[in-house]
């Protein structure tokens, strides 16, 4: 068995919404399990127009409300970041052809949607320019996605 932490790193397009948000849902999950020592998790955006700002306070207040930590600062993705992880989970296809096309490697790139239980669901809707219910919608995705991602993981790891 590996010791070495597995390294997710998710990614939509500014890092105030949707990845910050996965973040926070998968850190929880992890912690809740008591399985800290087995993943760093990062998030990070592709365009870097709001790197250094915090969460988007409509995001925070929906992750608060459901008990999340969204105090994180928003960065941009970088080409170091094909190395230093070993999963690029991208929140839409845009975002993930953006990544490939960056030179991220192929087999690393995954959409969060690809864990969701209900196979209609391809991509978490930036809900940036919509109400606060595009956030409620955006974290009932994600939570139910981070809970399969990290049961796959666990299943994987205990196979090695």
């Amino acid at each position: 068995m590996s010791t070495e932490p597995t390294r997710i790193l998710f990614v939509c397009m500014g890092n105030i919404c949707r990845s910050p948000a996965a973040e926070a849902v998968f850190l929880n999950l992890v912690e809740a399990r008591g399985l800290s020592d087995r993943f760093h998790v990062d998030s990070a955006g592709t365009g870097g127009w709001h790197a250094g700002e915090p969460a988007d306070s409509r995001s925070r207040e929906e992750g608060v409300r459901r008990g999340f930590d969204l105090s994180t600062t928003a960065r941009q993705v970088h080409d170091g970041d094909w190395e230093a992880f070993d999963l690029l989970v991208c929140m839409d296809q845009d975002n993930a052809t953006l990544l490939s096309e960056r030179g991220a490697p192929n087999e690393k790139v995954r959409l969060l949607l690809e864990w969701h239980p209900d196979s209609e669901h391809r991509e978490v809707p930036d809900p940036y320019y919509g109400g606060a219910d595009g956030f409620v919608h955006m974290y009932d995705l994600i939570e139910a996605a981070c809970g399969r991602l990290l049961e796959e993981l666990e299943a994987s790891s205990a196979a090695d």
